[in-house]
């Protein structure tokens, strides 16, 4: 289908695309989510604003103890960031799976995190990152935790007027393990479901465990009962299974042509288990 008519404008400073944001404009940076849905007419906005050539919200950087990423760097940049990789393997890691190479040449970071897909791969790092975002609008700048931004499928705590202008993720300590793995929807690329976890050992125990998932509900969520259940373990695989077992308890999962909710629930526990062992694996 083609979108409905709507006007565009090149923001040239982020200033300018605050106040067209502010007066009701929609934000437009790789266009990997909006456009598609504006072809499909599931999205109708009539003034366009985009944001994605500003060098203000394109930046990978090291600061204060954390790493901050602009709204609009792409899944590429994320991907090949050598700070990231060595900082921060979890994102990196995480959006090399996402859709193709076109995909992540033009979707941003920012923009995938706003849209909210409850199939989207970064929510899972996000959470598991346990990932900060600064959000900006005309009256100032306010930052939330992943835990509090993902509200719902397609719904955030993105205010009118507001737009994600940076990512803050955290400087892995040395001998944090990572990993991501998903079940992927070929056509899409999505995830039926996707696990990503983090794990570090202290004294051959684990000291800290974080697991995030996406694809399995309507937004994603860390699993604080599996983490639980692991954290002062060996490690074992039988631990790990018995941890992986609680990701989806009380959870109400998505069922559609591509799963049914028990299918997900079960794809979900295995990969926690894959991801968790892959995790330690990388662990020092």
């Amino acid at each position: 289908m083609i979108a409905q008519n709507f006007e565009y404008t090149a923001a040239r400073t982020l200033d300018e695309a605050i106040a067209q944001v502010a007066a009701g404009a929609k934000p437009l940076a790789g266009g990997m989510s909006l456009i598609p849905m504006m072809k499909l007419r599931l999205a109708a906005p009539e003034h366009v604003v985009d944001i994605g050539r500003l060098k203000d919200l394109n930046y990978i950087r090291e600061a204060g103890g954390a790493i901050h990423i602009g709204a609009a760097t792409t899944h590429h940049d994320v991907e090949s960031s050598a700070l990231l990789r060595g900082k921060c393997p979890l994102l990196a890691e995480t959006a090399a799976h996402i859709g193709d190479v076109q995909v992540r040449n033009m979707g941003t970071i920012g923009g995938s995190v706003a849209h909210a897909d409850p199939s989207a791969d970064y929510p899972a790092a996000m959470q598991a990152l346990e990932a900060k975002f600064v959000l900006k609008s005309s009256k100032g700048e306010r930052t939330v935790s992943a835990a509090d931004f993902f509200i719902d499928t397609f719904a955030t705590a993105l205010d009118m007027g507001e737009i994600i202008r940076e990512v803050i993720v955290p400087v892995e300590p040395q001998g944090v393990g990572t990993s991501y793995q998903k079940v992927v929807q070929p056509a899409s690329g999505f995830a039926i479901v996707g696990v990503a976890a983090r794990v570090a050992r202290s004294g051959g125990k684990i000291g800290m465990v974080r697991i995030g998932v996406t694809g399995l509900a309507g937004k994603s969520y860390r699993a604080l009962e599996a983490e639980k259940a692991l954290e002062g373990k060996a490690g074992s695989s039988a631990e790990i299974q018995n941890a992986a077992a609680l990701v989806a308890q009380g959870v109400d999962a998505n069922a559609d042509l591509h799963a049914s909710a028990d299918y997900r629930r079960h794809l979900a526990i295995v990969y926690a288990a894959r991801a968790l062992t892959a995790a330690l694996a990388r662990s020092a």
